[in-house]
């Protein structure tokens, strides 16, 4: 609060004066205290004192690259909401028991091991080579001493033997490798139907005994969340647009100091005609959509309108464009294409290419050298960008300016009024929610829900405008009674209900059919349709299903002999009953190609498990003791 009063009121006598008395206090009356930090004790770690200079070293370290992290939207509050000084806490106990264990087992970091470690780092290196004028610059930008750098880069390196040491127990046997890669590359494919809760609404009846019997029962999904209202300025560059004049001079030594902007690549314009083939398709599927291919090749280079033959034939979005892809240029296009593309010249019509789509033919129609524009096409483009940099920077000024003489407890209302502004009221919002008519990101949520009420933000960048915060109001979180959300507890009881009865359809269902096999006689009795999807994995999503892993461990517990699993699967979509409808094994070709790479996720993440379990329980052993407080947060 104090920093605060004196970042606003700067410019006053008094302020400068007691900032005068306020130095002569520290130097003669606190200068003893500051050397003392190094004797204070915040905690013992198995007898090793943790003094309060390491403490406010490591909490300045995490508060700086969390400041970095939310930019702007940082404000004090959060250091609370963050617990930060917890979490620089915990760091410092867990860095003296990893060199407490490392020292006896007998692991230590030579000097010359540091050394080499910070020569190697690639931020440090100017053609390949150590510089030490961009190591000081780097560190001097990040606000660290050469000897503290040092320090946490021997840390990392004694957490590296330690893991090290650690990993020699970890052994991954090919058995291990082998069942790790046919989990994540064996394919099953299903039959399935779903029952819609959709199809059930309408028979639920709301009875109000048992809409209120449901509202007691789930009446925390009915939480209503903290909300807060904000007030806020807006300081828009466009303001400053009648203040802002770009000379040609200007314009002129912008084009040629970024030159490199203005140049553009060779481009060039084509058709395409695509015939789709998946990328697991199997030789016959492969040899019978080359011969389509062919064919159309055959017409294309005897003359016949390509555009023509792209709408008869293609199976790609621009079909009905005649296959017509636009003008582009290298780096936009798979690469097969590409290379195939701009091989040609104007007017050539390509051989078949092969990429993932499947086959393309491929007819370029122009193509466009590489060239520099000239300063006159680029000239109102500059002025644009030249205004646009200038009015910005007047806003942010502006911005800093009415922050710097803004009182602490401010009516932002008056203030904003008094130096020509308006303030503008959002309707209040919840963590979760976007602040409503702004948008904005969940960091700059965080940073609003952190302040007390009348407290206000420094300047914040959002969409290219600048704003200043105030939190009007809060409301506290609360449960509702029914008469607050009568209508959406109806609809929710409604939906849990439809749900429900779609679910003990879907169980009748999967009974009958796995008791008769009748599973097309069944579905069609009941007015389902039967849907097939693909082959899958069990990683990533279930074609026309979705993301469901309950249902992949289910569909790849069934087979043949059993295809029917012995219970249904429901989401928020439905219920749904499967059938097991075929296996594929794993390529033994391509096991054996990328099994290296399988071991070497399994060690990782066998040693990593082991780490954590390791510093788990070394925690536990440990005597750790809370010699003076830290103040929360």
């Amino acid at each position: 609060m104090v920093l605060s009063l004196m970042r606003r009121h700067a410019k006053s006598y008094l302020i400068k004066f007691l900032i005068g008395i306020i130095a002569i206090v520290f130097i003669f009356y606190f200068g003893y205290s500051f050397r003392s930090r190094n004797v204070v004790k915040i905690a013992m770690v198995n007898g090793e004192v943790i003094s309060a200079r390491e403490y406010d070293k490591a909490y300045r370290d995490l508060l700086e690259g969390l400041r970095r992290q939310y930019g702007d939207m940082w404000n004090e509050s959060l250091i609370k909401k963050l617990k930060l000084r917890q979490r620089a806490l915990d760091s410092l106990i867990e860095k003296k028991l990893i060199s407490h264990e490392a020292k006896r087992l007998g692991l230590s970091v030579t000097k010359q091991e540091v050394q080499k470690a910070i020569m190697e780092y690639p931020a440090f290196q100017v053609a390949g080579q150590f510089d030490i004028g961009r190591y000081r610059a780097l560190l001097r930008e990040n606000r660290m001493r050469p000897e503290d750098f040092e320090q946490s880069i021997a840390m990392e390196l004694l957490q590296r033997k330690i893991r090290a040491f650690l990993w020699s127990f970890v052994p991954v046997t090919d058995e291990e490798i082998k069942d790790r890669y046919r989990f994540a590359n064996e394919k099953v494919k299903i039959a399935f139907v779903r029952f819609d809760p959709a199809r059930y609404r309408k028979s639920v009846k709301v009875k109000p005994d048992e809409l209120e019997a449901y509202f007691k029962e789930h009446k925390e999904e009915f939480r209503i969340p903290e909300k807060i209202k904000v007030r806020y300025i807006v300081i828009d560059p466009d303001m400053f647009k009648d203040k802002v004049k770009v000379s040609e001079r200007e314009i002129k030594e912008y084009y040629e100091d970024n030159i490199d902007a203005f140049k553009v690549k060779k481009q060039i314009r084509a058709r395409h005609i695509l015939f789709r083939l998946s990328p697991n398709a199997t030789k016959q599927e492969e040899e019978k959509v080359r011969k389509k291919a062919e064919a159309v090749l055959k017409m294309a280079k005897e003359g016949k309108d390509f555009a023509e033959l792209a709408k008869k034939y293609s199976e790609g979005p621009t079909k009905s464009k005649g296959g017509d892809l636009g003008y582009f240029s290298r780096g936009m296009m798979v690469k097969p294409f590409e290379e195939a593309a701009f091989a040609l010249k104007k007017g050539q019509i390509s051989d078949l290419v092969r990429t993932q789509f499947g086959y393309h033919i491929i007819k370029v129609e122009d193509i466009k050298k590489a060239r520099t524009k000239t300063l006159d096409e680029v000239k109102d483009e500059i002025r644009k960008i030249l205004t646009e940099n200038r009015c910005k920077d007047l806003a942010y000024d502006k911005g800093l300016s009415l922050l710097d003489q803004m009182p602490y407890e401010v009516d932002l209302q008056k203030y904003a009024k008094e130096h020509g502004f308006t303030t503008h009221s959002s309707d209040f919002f919840s963590m979760d929610q976007p602040i409503p008519g702004i948008g904005g990101s969940r960091k700059l949520r965080e940073s609003l829900f952190a302040l007390a009420k009348d407290e206000t933000t420094d300047l914040i960048e959002l969409n290219g405008k600048y704003y200043i915060f105030q939190v009007a109001e809060r409301k506290k979180s609360y449960l509702p009674t029914l008469k607050e959300v009568g209508s959406e507890v109806e609809q929710k009881f409604i939906a849990d209900r439809a749900a429900k009865a779609a679910k003990q359809a879907a169980e009748k269902f999967l009974k009958e059919v796995r008791s008769s096999d009748h599973w097309k006689t069944l579905a069609q009795k009941e007015g389902l349709r039967i849907e097939h999807t693909d082959f899958f994995t069990r990683v990533g999503s279930i074609p026309k299903i979705g993301y469901a892993p309950q249902l992949q461990e289910m569909a790849f517990s069934l087979s043949a002999k059993h295809p029917y699993p012995e219970k249904i699967f429901q989401n928020n979509s439905g219920s749904y009953v499967i059938k097991w409808e075929g296996h594929k094994g794993i390529d033994e070709k391509a096991f054996e190609k990328e099994k290296e790479k399988y071991r070497a996720a399994i060690l990782y993440a066998k040693q990593n498990r082991l780490f954590e379990q390791w510093l788990k329980s070394l925690k536990t052993k440990a005597k750790i003791k809370l010699i003076t407080p830290i103040e929360r947060g």
